[in-house]
């Protein structure tokens, strides 16, 4: 079994907290308003890759962990993306605004949040994959595409595999279905008997952001998207005995994957 210390497990998302600083330019003068401050919190949770921290947890692998919420910045966007799915949103996924009308966040401050919370997080994951011969980035995706999405109301598999394009693989194009059928196999008995039994390469992304910047020669890398349907019920609530098995299979998944980053 290959030594996972040459493996980089990275989890860009789970995190629901906010920085005071940020939680004022949501909040304004609800920022000290409990119940409020609370909501927003719990709203961005969910709206984020919630447990995923967990689910990708494995003993002895490198990590690297985010420890604020993507909605104070995206860190698997590029520095420099403005779009409305960028590094810095003024909304959900369901395109609920985050911000009051009235606000506007200033050139400046959008550079502070950036040196602050995107560059220190980017440069451990650099100095992290210089030890890794694989880099996997975990996430969770919603059942069906959200308002903001490219695959708006289309039901999502149990599991995605984004290993790049046939023009720039981020995995070893030779390896992808290999790599499928080794995913499918490891979390078969999670999806067994739900509605997302099916793990697909590329569907509905090909490329994580995280995995393109890091993959390189001698260092293959791929993302994994999780149905949060699998283990959230309805009211967003977790079932921790899915996410325990989730764990699990992916402790039996990911040695697999070095195995094949490693040809």
């Amino acid at each position: 079994m290959p030594e996972l210390n040459r493996l980089l497990v990275v989890t860009p998302h789970p995190s629901g907290a906010l920085p005071a600083e940020v939680l004022s330019d949501m909040l304004g003068p609800d920022l000290l308003n409990a119940a409020a401050r609370d909501a927003l919190l719990s709203r961005v949770f969910l709206d984020g890759d919630p447990y995923t921290d967990l689910i990708f947890h494995l003993p002895g692998a490198r990590s690297v962990q985010a420890a604020w919420s993507r909605f104070a910045v995206d860190l698997n966007r590029e520095r420099d993306d403005r779009d409305e799915n960028g590094v810095i949103k003024r909304g959900t996924f369901d395109r609920q605004p985050l911000y009051p009308p009235e606000f506007t966040l200033s050139e400046a401050a959008r550079e502070t949040r950036l040196r602050r919370y995107w560059d220190p997080f980017h440069a451990l994951v650099a100095l992290e994959a210089q030890e890794a011969d694989l880099l996997i980035v975990g996430h969770c995706m919603a059942p069906s595409g959200p308002a903001l999405s490219h695959d708006t109301g289309t039901p999502r598999p149990g599991l995605c595999l984004m290993t790049g394009t046939d023009e720039a693989p981020t995995f070893p194009r030779g390896a992808w279905e290999a790599l499928r059928a080794a995913c499918a196999d490891a979390f078969a008995p999670v999806l067994a008997g739900t509605p997302y039994p099916d793990v697909q390469v590329g569907v509905p992304w090909q490329t994580d952001t995280i995995s393109a910047a890091y993959a390189a020669p001698g260092r293959a890398a791929f993302g994994i998207e999780v149905n949060s349907g699998l283990y959230l019920n309805a009211d967003g609530t977790p079932r921790h005995d899915v996410i325990r098995a989730l764990n699990g299979a992916f402790a039996r998944f990911a040695p697999q994957a070095l195995a094949l980053a490693r040809g």
